[in-house]
């Protein structure tokens, strides 16, 4: 899936998300006949990443027969080994050529599995070569969230000592009984040599409490701590230049604020940008980048917005205050998923391809994205479909090998093999009298089943315009489709390319502004209540309501008003309809879904 998306210091901006269906041909050619009204467009275009090819990835098992894998580790001391901390409280060592028998750790007593609970993340101290700390984030027996200290046994490196545990944060879970869920589970060294940690919002739909907007809490922040305080209790101290430290309503250990369950999150080797996949609540996935040289203090805006949309806003600060995701999918199977786990940024050499992009999963989908910048300040983003499911989080090693690890109890190596079989050049798209002429061009095809106009009218719900197969000449063709569409509001386009072997990708999003003030508009085109709100720019004398099948199922004489006209619709069956609209310049159709 190739997107353009906001550059991440810009505000949050407030979406209206519209369901809508596919438009059959025998409309649109109706349509095409029959509407007259001119509708004149300014048009903007979006260009195209011409980039020669993108990596296609592949997941080959590297290590099977775990318990529930969720992180991958390496301890920074120059050896191939890697950690694989599972939710059950047991690390177990790989050694670059097989898996260890002997546990690292088994903190099973300590540790309590059950769902989001566990033992969530592993961490070795920059000196660890050294000084041999490690540190964990589990849920304890209590359920409460707990940052611990252990340290590996003085001449076995892949034996931790079980009796060396020390705590220096213990978070008690909102909630009566208290919620289970929401724990975070990340912990990671920065360059700068301090410990960060994310923390989930503590738990219930929709954060009850407001936890991660309040700043006397540690439920829903990132925080940032000096873990070099070995001997005295709490054995952390807080960085001086940690960016609340002289705010009296924000606790000195918070480094942002404003996130639901950041559960995977890792920093770019190389840049040292800090990238943050949010567990969504019902309706969005996000991620997140601060870029290495921006200082903390920033807010994702959680429980505020939902990705980019509008959650609950009750107390809230201006939508400026709040730093926007670079990239939010919706809750389907098909272009989004239900719980983004976040992966790396590729730095490593063996797949050159692959350099620079960011690469997280979905748990439950098996969809996964590639992500980078386009140049421009914005970010490109791909989709791969048909992956493994349940990735719970990816790890590096310390050459930059990227890994996966799935809670079915197999870490993955992820490979890059090939490029994708298509060169997409450019599309555009230009508004006539009432229709949008799209055009695209490739440089290169090999192996692509079928081309699909998609158009949206929010840039987030897409539809199908039309489908076109391909030509598959190696040397690129020149395709262009006319959408017979009348309508005053703005459009979005983009093309998707499925391939012979069922893989799908999308170009970029073309955007046609309309002229708001002619035509008539139907508000909402989903309609849950019967009423149906047409906002008329010219009188209107009729109007018709026709089914799927063509079948008309109600009329009313509107007599030659105009405005904002409401009309109480009977109890129809659910489904797709076509609204005729018939003015002095002549008919107008439009389509809304009744739910």
């Amino acid at each position: 899936m190739l997107v353009t998306v906001v550059a991440p210091t810009l505000p949050r901006f407030i979406r209206v998300t519209l369901k809508t269906n596919c438009m059959t041909k025998f409309y649109l050619s109706i349509l095409r006949q029959i509407a007259s009204i001119s509708v004149i467009f300014l048009i903007v275009l979006v260009s195209i990443d011409k980039s020669v090819a993108q990596p296609v990835l592949t997941f080959t098992p590297f290590a099977t027969g775990l318990g529930p894998a969720l992180e991958i580790v390496n301890a920074g001391d120059g050896s191939n080994r890697l950690f694989i901390a599972q939710r059950n409280g047991t690390i177990r060592v790989h050694d670059g050529t097989t898996l260890l028998p002997t546990p690292f750790i088994n903190l099973a007593d300590t540790v309590l599995d059950n769902g989001e609970q566990g033992l969530l993340s592993l961490a070795f101290h920059p000196d660890y070569e050294t000084n041999r700390y490690f540190f964990v984030w589990y849920t304890d027996k209590e359920g409460d969230l707990t940052l611990a200290r252990y340290q590996t046994t003085a001449g076995d490196p892949n034996i931790a000592d079980q009796n060396s545990e020390v705590v220096l944060l213990e978070i008690p879970k909102p909630g009566t009984p208290y919620f289970p869920n929401h724990n975070g589970g990340k912990i990671a060294f920065g360059t700068d040599g301090y410990l960060y940690v994310s923390i989930g919002d503590g738990g219930g739909s929709g954060d009850p409490f407001n936890n991660a907007q309040n700043g006397n809490l540690l439920l829903g922040k990132m925080l940032r701590l000096n873990v070099n305080n070995f001997s005295t209790p709490p054995y952390y101290t807080i960085p001086a230049d940690n960016p609340y430290v002289s705010d009296p309503t924000v606790r000195d250990e918070i480094w942002a604020m404003g996130l639901r369950n950041p559960w995977r999150w890792s920093w770019d080797r190389l840049t040292n940008d800090m990238w943050i996949a949010d567990v969504g609540q019902n309706a969005w996935e996000e991620i997140n980048i601060r870029t290495a040289g921006n200082t903390g203090g920033v807010n994702y805006g959680w429980r505020c917005y939902e990705g980019t949309a509008t959650f609950n806003t009750s107390g809230c600060l201006p939508a400026s205050s709040y730093v926007s995701p670079i990239f939010t999918y919706p809750h389907n199977n098909t272009t989004g998923g239900f719980s983004v786990s976040g992966g790396y940024v590729y730095r490593g050499s063996t797949y050159p391809l692959l350099s620079g992009y960011y690469v997280c999963a979905d748990y439950v989908s098996g969809n996964v994205w590639k992500i980078r910048p386009n140049g421009s300040g914005g970010w490109n983003v791909f989709q791969q479909s048909g992956l493994p499911g349940s990735i719970a989080g990816f790890g590096e090693s310390e050459n930059g090998t990227l890994y996966a690890a799935s809670l079915s109890g197999t870490v993955y190596l992820v490979e890059a093999n090939s490029s994708l079989p298509l060169r997409l050049i450019d599309i555009t798209a230009q508004a006539k009298k009432d229709l949008v002429k799209i055009n695209w061009t490739t440089s290169f095809e090999e192996n692509i089943s079928l081309f699909e106009i998609e158009y949206s009218y929010d840039g987030i719900q897409f539809s199908n315009a039309a489908r076109v197969i391909p030509a598959n000449n190696s040397s690129g063709s020149s395709y262009s489709f006319d959408h017979a569409i009348n309508t005053s509001k703005k459009l979005f386009y983009r093309l998707k390319t499925s391939e012979q072997n069922g893989q799908i990708s999308y170009s970029k999003i073309v955007v046609v502004n309309g002229n708001a003030n002619k035509g008539i508009i139907i508000q909402p085109t989903v309609i849950t209540n019967q009423l149906l709100i047409i906002v008329a720019s010219e009188p209107i004398e009729s109007v018709r309501l026709f089914n799927s099948i063509g079948k008309e199922v109600y009329s009313k004489t509107i007599g030659g008003r105009q405005g904002n006209i409401s009309i109480q619709l009977p109890v129809l069956i659910p489904g797709t309809y076509i609204v005729h609209s018939r003015t002095l310049s002549g008919n107008q159709q439009q389509k809304i879904i009744i739910q």
